[in-house]
């Protein structure tokens, strides 16, 4: 595994803000500040540390910042979500010269920015989340409003469809995650599709732990998370999805966790499993397209939390890391940390679990490439097994406890990797630093992660001596950042650029330096062990 951050003007210097990978090739299409969308060729690295992106062509139609951008299914459409409320359908065309894409519809309904979309596994509807408080369910085909969500006080910063199709579900500021269930009805013969809220997420009405006080406590961050986005994702089978956003509390004097839950199909009214990060909150989450055969290895079959035949790979980002898990392990597969200045944006992978890209705010994107089977065995699911009552689930009673992962299961530092820095940076990060290695569990490569430096004050050193990638525990000295405009009027020019120069009140490189991960091997700063165990921690509600 190798990948970083690959220094190139993707779009004119301005942010990021969601990429996605074709379903059918190696092209990367990118989307933010600057209204294009372009699209890159992705290729191998070869003898290089980085995977190399080719810029291919761009779309300009927008007037206002691109938010969100999505492929079907097919990969014959594309639609994108932006500022004002616009949500573009593209269509791919084959001609002589090549293939273009040209618009094909224009869904308006929206009052404001669309944040999130996701289109139903067939192609045929899309389910978009707007500052508008509200999420559309659309018909594609016929390019009309079929139902409008209005059931949110806050933005709609995330949304996701049910593979399956039974289920769609939102995540918002006003600190609820909601599920709602396609109830159809017939109208003149014809059934129409329905959905009705089946569930909101909000509060653990018991103590997350056995020895916490019985007090209700909110499980989500509220609107002052300093991001745009809380990407929420089902699994590719169904029978999970995760939520970003989490923030929750052991008792009353402890300080907030932030967490990702993931919920079983079998029970949505209740997180079955958190999954707590570093001291930064979680914003996206994205899942590997391809399942893998499982290997045998310690995992959370033992513990009784899965029951899947096969390895489920996910990727967890937050403000300024991204972890990469699978249902088979108790620790991150890998921890990239250190790539970007400002919030990361978005994730996605590549159809045949090559790379896997994500952006940020700071105007660049990170590839990280894996090797043929790096990650496992592909696994195919039969076709008639797709169905919800086959699908295994993770159990939610009251027993399940993580275990505590083994001590030989750690992740070190070690290892050179010489950083790049675009031209422009260069006044916030001089000086070079030795290459960071992940080591994981053993069943992934060694990471070889090119990123860029920032000179560490004396804070940030004594972080990095105590920053071990902590389950269950929050970095004391992490603050929490300004409120978001709360009028909801996000433009490009001010909202955006604000956001990212707000992030916790550092400069470029202090920030940059706040988010290293470390170990005895990896700098002389640290005396203490490399091995970090990590501890995952169950809702037990």
């Amino acid at each position: 595994m190798k990948g970083g951050t690959i220094q190139i003007s993707w779009h004119e210097g301005k942010p990021v803000l969601t990429l996605d990978f074709h379903p059918l090739s190696a092209t990367l299409a990118t989307a933010g500040a600057d209204f294009d969308i372009k699209f890159w060729s992705i290729s191998p690295a070869g003898t290089q540390k980085l995977p190399v992106a080719s810029y291919l062509s761009n779309l300009s139609y927008h007037s206002t910042a691109v938010n969100v951008i999505r492929f079907s299914s097919s990969g014959e459409l594309l639609a994108s979500g932006a500022d004002g409320g616009d949500l573009l359908i593209w269509k791919l065309h084959s001609a002589d010269t090549g293939q273009t894409w040209k618009v094909l519809k224009m869904l308006r309904s929206h009052l404001k920015d669309i944040l999130d979309l996701q289109w139903s596994t067939d192609g045929t509807y899309i389910i978009s989340g707007s500052v508008d408080n509200s999420c559309i369910i659309w018909d594609v085909n016929k390019g009309t409003n079929l139902q409008t969500l209005e059931t949110h006080a806050h933005y709609v910063q995330g949304v996701a469809w049910d593979p399956l199709g039974k289920y769609v579900s939102s995540l918002s500021s006003d600190r609820t995650c909601r599920i709602y269930m396609n109830k159809p009805h017939k109208s003149k013969g014809t059934e129409k599709i329905n959905y009705v809220c089946q569930q909101v997420i909000s509060k653990a009405d018991q103590p997350l732990l056995k020895n916490s006080q019985d007090t209700k406590f909110h499980l989500f961050h509220d609107e002052t998370l300093p991001s745009f986005f809380r990407r929420l994702a089902w699994s590719p089978d169904g029978s999970f999805l995760i939520v970003p956003a989490g923030s929750y509390k052991i008792n009353n004097a402890s300080e907030s966790v932030n967490a990702a839950y993931i919920i079983s199909r079998k029970d949505l009214s209740r997180p079955a499993i958190q999954l707590p990060c570093a001291s930064k909150a979680v914003v996206a989450v994205r899942f590997c397209p391809m399942i893998f055969k499982l290997q045998g290895t310690n995992s959370l079959n033992s513990a009784g939390a899965f029951n899947l035949p096969y390895r489920i790979i996910f990727a967890v980002a937050t403000l300024n890391s991204l972890y990469i898990f699978d249902t088979e392990s108790t620790s991150p597969l890998a921890v990239l940390a250190g790539l970007h200045y400002a919030a990361i944006t978005d994730i996605t992978w590549s159809s045949d679990a090559h790379y896997l890209a994500l952006s940020s705010q700071d105007g660049f994107c990170s590839l990280v490439e894996f090797e043929n089977d790096e990650l496992g065995s592909p696994y195919s699911l039969s076709e008639g097994k797709a169905k919800e009552d086959s699908m295994s689930n993770l159990q939610t009673g009251n027993d399940i406890v993580m275990q505590e992962k083994p001590d030989n299961m750690v992740i070190e530092a070690t290892g050179n990797v010489e950083g790049v820095i675009a031209d422009s940076r260069k006044n916030e990060a001089e000086e070079k630093t030795d290459d960071m290695i992940i080591e994981t569990s053993g069943r992934i490569g060694t990471a070889e992660l090119d990123r860029r430096k920032a000179k560490p004050d004396k804070a940030t050193k004594q972080q990095w001596n105590s920053c071990a990638v902590n389950f269950g525990a929050q970095d004391k000295a992490e603050k929490q950042p300004a409120n978001p405009d709360s009028e909801g009027k996000q433009t490009e020019s001010r909202e955006k650029t604000a956001l990212q120069s707000s992030l916790d009140g550092k400069s470029g490189a202090e920030e940059k330096s706040g988010q290293q991960f470390s170990s005895s091997k990896s700098t002389p700063l640290s005396n203490k062990p490399a091995k970090k165990r990590i501890t995952p921690i169950a809702i037990d509600p």
